[in-house]
């Protein structure tokens, strides 16, 4: 019987997940409302704090989904250059995840923030990944002259700073074909490509 319970406790978190998901991407995180993600899974808004406590636990979960099924593609792509282009070219469809993470990651900075545990990590984690792949790829110094240790930060931080500035004009700037020009100036010492 307490299997037959988790289980059922799963699958209820994944609804409310998948939910969360949608109506995150949709509305962005603030006009995001407990009570029409509860709706889309047909329960109430307190089942849902049974499951998720609070609105920024809630959002946190969903990062970490997303993170998962980003590291899907990266493991089936390796964490290379076309990968990383990859994980923006998908974002771009998911406008308002990329807006709550980008309030999120900066409201985190704050030591007593829900998510400032989970944005620390991510990033430590991404940037000793990121470093550790791009020294598998190349050794100690990239083709553009940085070392993986010194190219890892730059590159989460161009990617960051590129949704930012597509979040508030994204008819102006190419995020994808920017993301790439500079990967490739980067990691791989090619000029940019002349337009």
């Amino acid at each position: 019987m307490h299997q037959k319970r988790r289980k059922r406790a799963d699958e209820r978190r994944a609804e409310i997940l998948a939910a969360a998901e949608s109506v995150f991407a949709e509305r962005g995180y603030r006009a995001g409302s407990l009570a029409a993600i509860a709706e889309a899974v047909g329960i109430s808004k307190q089942t849902l704090l049974h499951h998720f406590p609070t609105k920024e636990h809630l959002l946190v979960a969903v990062l970490e989904r997303r993170d998962l099924h980003n590291l899907g593609i990266v493991a089936d792509m390796g964490l290379t250059i076309e990968a990383m282009a990859r994980l923006v070219d998908l974002n771009l469809d998911w406008r308002g995840l990329v807006h709550s993470y980008t309030v999120l990651s900066a409201e985190s900075v704050a030591e007593d923030h829900p998510a400032h545990e989970f944005f620390t990590t991510r990033y430590d984690r991404s940037r000793h990944a990121l470093a550790d792949s791009l020294r598998a790829q190349h050794g100690d110094r990239l083709p553009g002259g940085l070392t993986p240790d010194q190219a890892a930060p730059l590159i989460i931080a161009v990617n960051d700073g590129l949704q930012l500035q597509w979040l508030l004009n994204s008819r102006d700037v190419a995020i994808g074909e920017l993301f790439r020009a500079f990967l490739a100036t980067v990691v791989k010492g090619e000029p940019p490509a002349s337009t």
